[in-house]
């Protein structure tokens, strides 16, 4: 389960608000953003495109078999690889009212 399926059960149940649910997927994408600024890690996958979608400004992508490198500061090499991948990215820009 994700941190959006979480946070939609419990406004669904009554124990948060929309509002409250907003502003904590904001503090989480801005901890994020500050945790993965000191990562010197190089990471690149490839994998078969299941499908797509961009609407209303964010870009959805499936893939299947995807194969995670990477490559970390001392040379260390490790490749993962996983059955199904989910990638959402939006406008960085965008605060979301935060």
């Amino acid at each position: 389960m994700t941190l959006t399926d979480s946070l939609d059960e419990m406004v669904t149940n009554g124990k948060l608000t929309p509002t409250i649910a907003m502003k904590v997927l904001a503090q989480f994408d801005k901890c994020m953003n500050e945790a993965l600024k000191n990562v010197k890690t190089k990471t690149t996958f490839k994998g078969d495109l299941h499908s797509y979608r961009f609407c209303d400004n964010v870009w959805t992508f499936v893939l299947n078999n995807v194969t995670f490198d990477s490559v970390g500061s001392g040379g260390h090499t490790e490749s993962i690889i996983v059955k199904s991948v989910k990638i959402v990215a939006c406008d960085g820009k965008n605060t979301f009212g935060a």
